[in-house]
């Protein structure tokens, strides 16, 4: 299944528990869409967060993650990886 690195931004002062409970969000529906989220990752002092998962789309991943209160700003494809 394809990987992509999503980001957030304007997330400025995130916290290590306000980012597990949005990955949790995304975790309690991502089924839906046939999307794994695998890790988040954040930046609290620039306010950005990445997200990297699995999924038929980036338009799964974005759905997924609007539909859990926080949108996507970008999806990228990760077609390589070592």
């Amino acid at each position: 299944m394809p990987r992509f690195m999503d980001v957030h931004h304007g997330m400025k002062g995130i916290t290590a528990d306000q980012l597990r409970e949005a990955h949790q969000a995304d975790l309690a529906i991502e089924k839906d869409e046939k999307v794994h989220f695998e890790q988040a990752w954040a930046d609290p002092e620039s306010g950005t967060v990445y997200c990297l998962s699995e999924a038929p789309s980036a338009e799964a991943v974005q759905r997924i993650h609007e539909r859990a209160g926080h949108k996507a700003d970008e999806v990228h494809p990760v077609p390589l990886s070592v």
